[in-house]
């Protein structure tokens, strides 16, 4: 899907939200083969005679039209050679970077999926991969775009190798995972794993996607795309339930996550609900010494995009407020079609300190950013 928008020109008060930081911009590579110089000649030859075996039951795809690859992008955005939007550096910073100043740009990479794998082994291969072509073919030659680590929380080991192999790269900032894993991301399991992006100083991304072969709702495939689009913030409730509930913040004190691309209205009922439940049911779990809501108002920030828009304006900065000036950070889905320009993705009037904040400050300071 795609809507043509005219190109309006930003109004002198917007100005000031220009130069931020944008929290969730994809590259892409041009084919599959790109990734073929950072992977052994095994894997090569594995990803050319065997390919992709991940755990999706759509064979070859992901869930939805809208998901598979060349589609949901900008009609801007598709290079002139035809190439997949996303994976021209000159048109990224024409568009994006140079278009409005950006000062840094944390990369989201849907490529490779090397998580969802179902060969581990191949998949730790293409995660490995993919970071060092971020390192290479886009840190190296922009300095603004930083990388997100790669990784497969269905192989401990290799995962926690990738992660302290780029301790120290400040081309790289956080750990990326996707949402919809085999299980909930609190599992003992994966402890190993979030314990190695905390004692590494990475915080964890945790960006809309995954392929775990369950349906995407509690109640089964949906039968439109307007259905599954609602599912991914459920998709982070879960997660955030599951990190709170199963005692991973009170285990690793200075574990740090960003939501990105599933909203945030949603995050003051959830932790209403949580608060209220945890009063009646704390025996059932002693290993929390707090309230739900102080390990989230702790532990958790969110990116903006996709931005809810209330009917009545105010409601969002009443939510912004509730969930902390300090722990909203703007971002913009380049290059997908429902990407958000900066001059007006926020439809509110919001006083200048906080506009810095959101736009900048808590990304610099999240990140550890000059």
């Amino acid at each position: 899907m795609n809507v043509t928008v005219l190109d309006r020109q930003p109004d002198a008060d917007k100005q000031s939200q220009l130069g931020f930081v944008d929290c969730d911009v994809h590259p892409y590579t041009k084919s599959p083969a790109d990734l073929d110089p950072f992977l052994s000649e095994r894997w090569r030859e594995h990803r050319r005679t065997v390919g992709a075996r991940t755990r999706s039951p759509f064979i070859g795809a992901p869930n939805y039209p809208r998901m598979s690859p060349g589609t949901g992008m900008r009609m801007d955005a598709w290079p002139e050679d035809g190439s997949h939007p996303g994976s021209d550096l000159e048109l990224m910073r024409a568009q994006l970077l140079d278009a409005f100043g950006v000062a840094y740009g944390m990369m989201m990479p849907l490529l490779g999926r090397g998580g969802d794998e179902r060969n581990v082994e191949f998949g730790a291969a293409l995660c490995a991969a993919a970071n060092e072509w971020q390192a290479t073919q886009w840190c190296d030659r922009e300095p603004r775009l930083k990388a997100s680590i790669q990784v497969t929380t269905e192989y401990t080991e290799a995962a926690i190798k990738e992660i302290e192999k780029r301790a120290g790269d400040r081309r790289f900032t956080q750990v990326m995972i996707p949402p919809r894993g085999l299980e909930p991301l609190g599992r003992r399991r994966y402890w190993p794993i979030l314990e190695a992006c905390a004692a590494n100083g990475f915080p964890i991304a945790l960006h809309l996607g995954g392929t775990s072969g369950h349906p995407s709702t509690g109640g089964g495939w949906p039968s439109f795309y307007h259905e599954e689009h609602p599912s991914y913030p459920q998709s982070k409730e879960a997660l955030v339930t599951s990190l709170v509930i199963e005692g991973v913040f009170e285990h690793i004190p200075n574990l740090r996550v960003v939501l990105v691309e599933g909203g945030f209205a949603w995050l003051p009922s959830l932790t209403w609900r949580l608060d209220k439940h945890y009063k009646r049911l704390r025996a059932e779990v002693p290993h929390l010494k707090k309230l739900p809501s102080e390990y989230i108002r702790e532990h958790i920030w969110v990116s903006t995009q996709p931005i809810e828009e209330p009917e009545r304006p105010q409601d969002l900065l009443a939510t912004f407020e509730w969930i902390g000036w300090d722990r909203i950070m703007f971002s913009t889905d380049y290059p997908h079609w429902d990407q958000d320009d900066p001059r007006y993705a926020i439809k509110v009037p919001i006083p200048e300190v906080e506009k810095q904040k959101l736009f900048r400050g808590n990304a610099l300071a999240f990140y550890g950013l000059d």
